[in-house]
């Protein structure tokens, strides 16, 4: 198998591989020759330079990297290609098994008002908002269709996630600056300029809760993650379970995600993030994350499953190995993840690499 990814993730991919017998291949750009990655796997092979643009994110030198170590299956990690559907066709075309779900799943949560048309067909309740971006020029008619639903609403980037391109909206006068600024931070974060509004939601709490669907169109859910601490919208802390989650809010919760999937076909793991009203505990769907996510131990801590072999045997064809009542009686313990960055406390946490020697 080629790990499409350096770092904790490769890392991390490389080892269920090694206790499944599965034989690895790392890939490097100039940068990370030595990096741990590298040597974590049975074999490494180079893909570029030390910009990730000229390496990792090239689909044509992975998908050769692939064919040239013999690998027959790439598994994405997180971040890089993980969500391109592009590349997930390359793969297929290239006769290597890509580890995540089909491309044409990827495409209908890839795109954020897609999504959103997607699950309110599936039955999944979403924050009140525009169904399409805001078009060219239409910014008169948005800023009408905000003071409908009412401030505070939020801008957002259609074509992404992650916090880039989303702004907080508490009155009108501001609309026009928020808007020019969430437009131009999604345009340099995902090439596409397009956003769109949802009413902002009281007391929020971001609940995501992970979902697992197999090829003979089996799916459940294995619980939620709590990731309200942010900052700059990028968690901080992530949990399971959460504090305000109940098991009957739970239940429910799983039941409208695993729909969310099984309405795009989905297969393998995904997550479906939500936004629970801290008022009135009713609770909106966000996005579909179509990947293994940065928090995923916190679940595995929690049921005692390795999901990366879960993906490994899914992807080839397997059954899943659990039922929805295997989960419920397997959930138990809290498990706590805490993000690592590099910031600098003195200028309210800006990004900083710290002093370099």
């Amino acid at each position: 198998m080629l790990i499409a990814n350096r770092g904790e993730i490769a890392v991390r991919v490389a080892r269920t591989c090694r206790e499944m017998g599965i034989r690895t291949v790392a890939i490097y750009s100039d940068a990370d020759r030595a990096a741990l990655h590298v040597r974590s796997c049975d074999e490494a092979i180079r893909v570029g330079p030390p910009a990730s643009r000229e390496s990792y994110l090239v689909i044509e030198n992975v998908i050769a990297a692939a064919k040239e170590t013999g690998a027959d299956a790439i598994h994405p990690g997180y971040g890089f290609l993980s969500e391109n559907a592009h590349f997930a066709r390359a793969c297929a075309v290239a006769g290597v098994t890509f580890i995540g779900p089909p491309p044409e799943a990827m495409e209908e949560m890839g795109e954020k008002t897609r999504a959103r048309r997607k699950a309110t067909e599936a039955g999944v309740p979403i924050v009140p908002g525009l169904k399409e971006p805001i078009p060219e020029g239409g910014a008169a008619a948005a800023k009408e269709y905000a003071l409908g639903i009412g401030y505070p609403i939020m801008l957002k980037a259609a074509a992404g996630g992650g916090g880039k391109g989303m702004r907080l909206v508490e009155n009108p006068k501001d609309f026009d600056s928020a808007l020019a600024t969430a437009q131009r931070e999604a345009l340099g974060a995902f090439g596409d300029n397009r956003v769109y509004i949802e009413k902002a939601v009281s007391r929020p709490h971001h609940i995501e809760i992970q979902v697992f669907a197999d090829t003979h169109g089996d799916a459940i859910w294995l619980g939620e993650r709590e990731c309200s601490v942010q900052r700059r919208h990028q968690k901080v802390i992530e949990e399971t379970p959460s504090a305000i989650v109940t098991p009957e809010l739970r239940a429910e919760m799983g039941r409208v995600a695993v729909n969310a999937a099984k309405a795009v076909g989905y297969v393998g793991a995904g997550t479906c993030e939500f936004l629970v009203d801290g008022n009135t505990r009713n609770f909106y769907f966000l996005e579909m994350n179509t990947r293994l996510q940065v928090e995923h131990p916190v679940t595995e801590w929690c049921t005692g499953l390795d999901l990366v072999r879960w993906q490994i045997e899914i992807a080839s064809g397997g059954k899943l190995p659990w039922t929805q009542d295997d989960v419920v009686r397997n959930l138990r313990g809290h498990a706590i993840e805490a993000r690592l960055y590099a910031e600098d406390p003195s200028r309210n946490f800006l990004p900083s690499p710290g002093t370099i020697l």
